[in-house]
């Protein structure tokens, strides 16, 4: 199997190469009756979309997603959606030497080990533009889970932290980081300029939190919504780590420290904390859930780095071509679809095991 498929009940396929084309998906399982418009799905793509800023791939791509199929007058009919986005802007030549030797931290020599062949314009089916099918997928998603409020930031880019004191949901659209603190947002212009400038790349990290999900979605053992949520985290182009709730915090603090106490609420606990992501047990506890996703520098760069060529000689190579300097950026609004999609896949199996 060549698993490009995700989820159980609401699931989505996703198809097309970075230099083909055209990208897109498709999406099995939407209930009927929903409104769908191609207008509700593009402003999540235009988030994502590249060339919006300096610190972005200068690659320019309208991303403009059509509908060709599952939506009749307006309202989804419970059969497969068909989404395609149009790649306008290519520049194959630019991939010339990545013919010839193996980008180092790229997926060229594990692709060609496996398949024994490879597109190397941009990396095909390994390229991050495939995200743009997921962010259209995940509008979709968003449709099946409307109690539910999805927001993504980035918390950290080269090792510089936003100051939590500072939060303003507000400023996240306002600076082209997605970040909520103006004042790192300002140190992060300098900070990607000067790696952009040196041909260098920065990592970054990526938190989410989705206020609303009521108690019980997930499930023990093997469909736990934690594991559903790191398997959809993980599987998001140069993503080297995931962490629910606390994370790695957790195992350096204590028992008492790490617990959620709860008091008498409305109808429901009341949580004094949140250590645990809005998830016990693999399944929701009502609390927001919460996650952080850990991106890697971009590994296209321009400074020469020792590889070696299909033929196994040695040599050097310097990427080419248009690239972020900082992917995690670009990443939030991944990460918000794969929330989504997540969600909704786990509120219909909810549904469908209790009723």
């Amino acid at each position: 199997m060549s698993l490009n498929s995700f989820g159980h009940l609401f699931r989505f396929t996703t198809w097309g190469e970075s230099h083909g084309p055209a990208i897109g998906a498709v999406v099995d399982g939407c209930p009927p009756g929903l409104a769908l418009s191609e207008a509700q799905i593009q402003p999540f793509l235009d988030a994502r979309r590249p060339g919006q800023s300096r610190f972005t791939t200068q690659r320019q791509e309208p991303d403009q997603v059509r509908i060709l199929s599952g939506v009749f007058e307006g309202k989804t009919t419970g059969t497969p959606i068909s989404l395609m986005i149009e790649n306008v802007d290519q520049r194959s030549k630019d991939y010339g030497d990545v013919a010839k030797a193996y980008r180092p931290g790229h997926a060229d020599y594990a692709y060609d080990a496996k398949y024994g062949f490879r597109d190397y314009r941009g990396g095909g089916r390994s390229s991050a533009r495939e995200t743009a099918s997921r962010v259209a997928a995940g509008a979709v998603a968003r449709l099946v889970i409307p109690e539910v409020k999805i927001l993504a930031w980035v918390s950290e880019i080269g090792g510089d932290r936003i100051d939590m004191d500072h939060f303003d949901a507000a400023e996240i659209g306002r600076n082209p980081f997605f970040c909520p603190d103006s004042w790192a947002a300002a140190r992060w212009e300098k900070l990607v300029d000067d790696a952009r400038k040196s041909g260098s790349s920065l990592g970054a990290v990526a938190e989410c939190v989705a206020t609303g999900v009521p108690a019980g979605w997930g499930a023990p053992l093997y469909a736990k919504l934690d594991a559903e949520l790191a398997h959809a985290m993980m599987g998001i182009n140069a993503v080297k780590g995931v962490e629910i709730g606390d994370g790695f915090a957790a195992a350096r603090n204590t028992g008492e420290g790490n617990a959620d106490p709860m008091r008498p609420g409305q109808g429901a606990p009341e949580f004094l904390a949140n250590h645990a992501g809005g998830i016990a047990g693999g399944i929701s506890t009502g609390q927001p859930v919460t996650v952080r996703v850990a991106f890697k520098p971009t590994s296209s760069i321009l400074t020469p780095m020792p590889t070696i060529t299909r033929e196994g000689e040695a040599t050097e190579l310097l990427t080419k071509g248009r690239h972020d300097p900082c992917v995690g950026i670009r990443g939030v609004p991944v990460v918000e679809a794969m929330m989504a999609l997540v969600l909704a896949d786990q509120k219909l199996l909810h549904r469908g095991q209790v009723g």
